[in-house]
């Protein structure tokens, strides 16, 4: 799976989705939550007999809302189900900014 793959995937959901963060002025305001933001943090390469055959690429994806809801997190994780069900979740309240945020770490694999 490509990085473009990934990201057309998790727009399936209907969120607004950015890698890395949204570009942010006076005539593009942030979308409001809930919204997706990725960005990949670490590759490990598929090697043997001195050829690279491809990369385990993880990434971090953070959903962000307002208010709790398990039917968010919900449309997320059907989609990372299909890409890699050995997900990792985790889950903080970011109060300057009155935003829940789950933090999905995945691991993506892609073949040369």
């Amino acid at each position: 799976m490509t990085q473009l793959e990934l990201e057309n995937s998790l727009k399936t959901t209907g969120f607004p989705v950015t890698y890395r963060q949204f570009k942010v002025d006076k005539k593009n305001p942030p979308p409001e939550p809930p919204y997706i933001v990725y960005f990949r943090s670490d590759d490990t390469n598929i090697s043997s007999d001195v050829k690279v055959h491809g990369k385990f690429r993880n990434y971090q994806i953070e959903l962000y809302f307002v208010k709790k809801d398990s039917e968010i997190e919900q449309q997320i994780e059907t989609v990372l189900e299909n890409i890699d069900t050995g997900y990792f979740t985790s889950e903080t309240w970011i109060e300057s900014e009155e935003l829940y945020q789950v933090v999905y770490q995945i691991k993506v694999i892609e073949r040369s």
